[in-house]
């Protein structure tokens, strides 16, 4: 083997190896776990809430409070979601805190609580300031592309419209 060719060999087993010694509990399971399960508060007060934990939502009507109904997610439609959390690599979220002092009023926030094999993570953002963290859109899309699963359910789209706003 030509000496080129053998540094490169070399270089690129190195770089392969290092991969190798993450923290397993930074590695989401390739298959879902049974235990997986989330919810996520999110809005202006975090009233509304999609809760695969007790199979439930809620959804704010403003000025009429809130409403709650039992309707869990398909394991289909939970498995669907776990491979989106794997794809932007949830447990391993690090900058959801922007770096601005520009601030809004009101805001909404996202609170998650997130269990896999037993573990739990807890990912919170605040619209609160003007400007986005780097993981802070990967969570917004990943609580959209989930809502958009409830909304399009008949038992959701039974409720109540809101009424009113908020300034």
């Amino acid at each position: 083997m030509k000496p080129g060719k053998f540094m490169l060999f070399i270089f690129s087993l190195f770089l392969s190896g290092c991969g190798l010694n993450k923290d397993p509990k930074d590695i989401m399971p390739e298959e879902m776990p049974s235990d997986f399960g989330f919810s996520v508060k999110f809005g202006v007060g975090k009233k509304n809430e999609i809760n695969t934990f007790e199979g439930k939502v809620t959804k704010d009507l403003v000025a009429d409070g809130t409403t709650t109904i039992n309707l869990p997610l398909t394991v289909e439609e939970k498995a669907k979601v776990y491979e989106k959390m794997k794809d932007i690599n949830i447990i391993n979220m690090k900058e959801l805190v922007p770096k601005t002092a520009c601030m809004t009023e009101p805001y909404s926030e996202d609170e998650w609580k997130i269990t896999i094999n037993g573990e739990t993570i807890t990912p919170y953002i605040s619209g609160a300031y003007c400007d986005k963290a780097t993981d802070e859109n990967k969570l917004i899309d990943l609580r959209n592309y989930i809502r958009n699963i409830v909304q399009s359910k008949v038992e959701y789209k039974k409720l109540p419209e809101a009424t009113g706003g908020y300034e």
